[in-house]
């Protein structure tokens, strides 16, 4: 396949292209402005990850033009489509000729950008997928382990599989229940693994001493859960558990409130993450759980600004009227990286320089340390992943309406405070 880059190469083999002034210099003490692409869902089912994405990049290009930095920023909607965001992916890298693609929220988004670049040779840089369904996901076979080859131009930063069902069973440990669980899978990235017999939840949870009940992949966006529901009440689960987009999680959580039952734990992953979400059960979401990445509590500062992420998250309240909401810290840490790649790369369009800084990156960014290559991971995944923190939190009704989330577990992470402990659904 002829790919940009490769006619790029070709093109300057033969001299075609002329080479840029100033090599020695890094690409962003360079005159020419370097162009970032970012892609997330801004509309559609999966939009309130993209809640902060305007705050973040409006406030990326403050920051660096005061630094007397210049960048540029093209803005991409995945529409919560995974062929449009492998549309919008080709339109960055072709049209608009961007130095990386930057992309968050989902495999369904993530993974199809990724994809993309890597096969069009582009440096690109992801976040807000656990790192199973990311790497796997892309795999030519992904249920053929020795088959799974890393990749040269794409690289992603979250926690994995076992870092949430670490988590959420930690969560459940603190209440006492009967062990057995429901499990709400959907038929896509994050639901697949989740429920996978091997790097899923099944394996653990049975070694655990839980049983699971698992009705089957269910199709987003599903308008009856009543299967569901008969299945987990036959079962007499207590625990409720799954990964669901936000729609899902109401429809289901309103049919089993209306069906009659309401298990002592509800922790679901993706769904739960954000206040909005929450909010819209009205007065039925005190106490249900969920993973958090990052919140006003966690120690880490921003590369870029100094900036504490308690600090962020006042900001963003401050001008948004919105309280604040998780994928802030993420999407800053895009960018924190875009900055010190540049910094350590003397030219901006070669890719594989840029894919190798990226590789190369060990930096304190807004989510936590970030570093590739560590033993952090299994090693087919340890060049292209790099792991952050995860700990575990319930919201809390407040007196006066709306939702806290309040930090409940961080027994991996014990430098992440609590603000509060477990308690079971009423």
């Amino acid at each position: 396949m002829i790919t940009r880059r490769r006619l790029l190469k070709n093109a300057a083999a033969t001299g075609v292209v002329a080479s840029a002034p100033g090599l020695a210099m890094p690409a962003i003490a360079q005159n020419a402005k370097i162009k970032l692409g970012y892609v997330s869902p801004q509309t559609g089912p999966l939009a309130g990850f993209a809640e902060a994405d305007n705050y973040i990049v409006s406030g990326f290009l403050e920051t660096t033009k005061a630094l007397g930095l210049d960048f540029e920023v093209i803005v991409k909607d995945s529409q919560s489509n995974p062929n449009r965001a492998a549309e919008v992916a080709s339109e960055l890298i072709v049209d608009d000729e961007v130095n990386l693609v930057m992309v968050a929220s989902t495999p369904e988004t993530t993974n199809p950008v990724a994809t993309t670049c890597e096969a069009e040779e582009v440096p690109c840089l992801s976040t807000v997928a656990p790192w199973q369904p990311w790497f796997i996901g892309q795999q030519g076979n992904p249920g053929d382990p020795g088959s799974w080859q890393p990749f040269d131009y794409a690289y992603h930063f979250f926690w994995g599989l076992e870092d949430v069902i670490a988590v959420f069973t930690n969560m459940w440990g603190q209440l006492d229940t009967n062990k057995q669980v429901g499990g709400l899978f959907p038929n896509d990235g994050d639901g697949n693994a989740w429920g996978d017999a091997n790097v899923g939840f099944p394996p653990v949870l049975d070694q655990l001493g839980y049983g699971l009940t698992d009705p089957g992949r269910y199709q987003n966006l599903t308008d009856d859960f009543s299967a569901q529901i008969n299945a987990f009440k036959a079962a007499n689960a207590e625990i409720v558990t799954g990964v669901m987009i936000p729609p899902d999680f109401t429809t289901f959580w309103t049919q089993a409130k209306q069906q009659g039952f309401t298990p002592k734990i509800a922790s679901i992953g993706k769904a739960l993450l954000f206040p909005s979400a929450v909010e819209s059960v009205g007065d039925k979401g005190h106490n249900l759980s969920s993973e958090v990445w990052w919140s006003p509590s966690h120690p880490f500062k921003s590369s870029l600004t100094g900036a504490s992420a308690q600090e962020f998250a006042d900001d963003f309240t401050a001008k948004t009227g919105r309280p604040w909401t998780q994928p802030i810290g993420f999407v800053h840490a895009l960018f924190e990286v875009a900055v010190d790649v540049m910094k350590r790369v003397p030219d901006a369009a070669d890719a594989d320089a840029v894919a190798e800084a990226i590789g190369a990156t060990k930096l304190d960014t807004l989510v936590g340390p970030l570093e590739w290559g560590t033993d952090a991971l299994p090693p087919f995944a340890s060049k292209n992943i790099a792991k952050t923190p995860l700990v575990g939190g319930q919201w809390r009704l407040k007196d006066g309406g709306g939702y806290d989330l309040v930090i409940v577990e961080n027994t991996t992470q014990p430098e992440i405070p609590t603000g509060g402990v477990m308690e079971p659904i009423a």
